[in-house]
């Protein structure tokens, strides 16, 4: 058991730590990772706290990769005000002018499982999130903070994008997406980031939290091409130009 202590408040957080597991990153690697007690409520606050830190929330859980000989999991967030997007992000945001986008607070219908499991199925079919089931879709995506969004985005009525967003008190977190597979002329995924860091600007919140960059893992490559981007150093968050 570790405990980490909020400068805030004073309150100590009990955290654990797993034994060791097949990394979901890089075969062939082991991992441990550290949680925070899952009695506590991921509060805004807490969520907060804990992002800053490194941390990540997945369901229930903020999680933090806490490996004994590897230190490659690189938290890293976008700074909002200092963000512009690229000659080829315009390309992809005017690419998908024509999609509507409601801001929901629950994930409760069928079609958002099935653009999740038809995602899972063409996507990543040697993930550990291979096969999809609804236990699986209720217990990481549809649990929520007391501030979750979940950005829908509609193509002639059909859904084709969802971003699952934790708002926080300085920032967004951009937990997970998931999109048609089958519409590689979009590139869906960058877009449900860049629509993201519109959310947070208009906000005006100052970061947007992209969870974990591993270098020589192809899956995490995108996060590296935002730039300016900030990553956890430790305790000090490093700008990269």
């Amino acid at each position: 058991m570790l405990v980490l202590t909020n400068i805030m408040n004073k309150v100590p957080f009990r955290l654990l730590r797993t034994s060791n597991h097949p990394c979901s990153y890089l075969q062939g690697r082991s991992a441990s990772t550290t949680f925070l007690d899952p009695e506590i409520q991921v509060t805004k606050q807490i969520n907060t706290l804990f992002s800053q830190r490194g941390f990540r929330r997945s369901g229930d859980l903020l999680y933090k990769p806490n490996c004994d000989t590897c230190n490659l999991c690189i938290s890293c967030r976008i700074p909002i005000n200092d963000f512009t997007p690229k000659k080829s992000h315009h390309r992809i945001i005017k690419g998908n002018s024509d999609l509507r986008v409601v801001e929901a607070d629950n994930l409760n219908c069928d079609e958002s499982y099935n653009l999740y499991e038809l995602y899972i199925n063409n996507r990543h079919k040697d993930g550990d999130m291979f096969p999809p089931s609804k236990d699986q879709f209720n217990s990481f995506l549809k649990k929520k903070t007391d501030e979750t969004v979940f950005f829908k985005f509609f193509n002639k009525g059909k859904l084709v994008s969802v971003s699952v967003t934790d708002v926080l008190s300085d920032g967004l977190s951009a937990v997970y997406s998931f999109y048609n597979p089958f519409e590689n002329k979009r590139s869906l995924g960058t877009y449900s980031i860049l629509y993201q860091t519109r959310s947070a600007f208009e906000r005006e919140l100052s970061y947007l939290y992209l969870g974990y960059w591993v270098k020589n893992c192809r899956k995490m490559d995108y996060k590296i091409k935002f730039r300016p981007l900030q990553m956890l150093n430790g305790t000090q968050w490093i700008t990269i130009n």
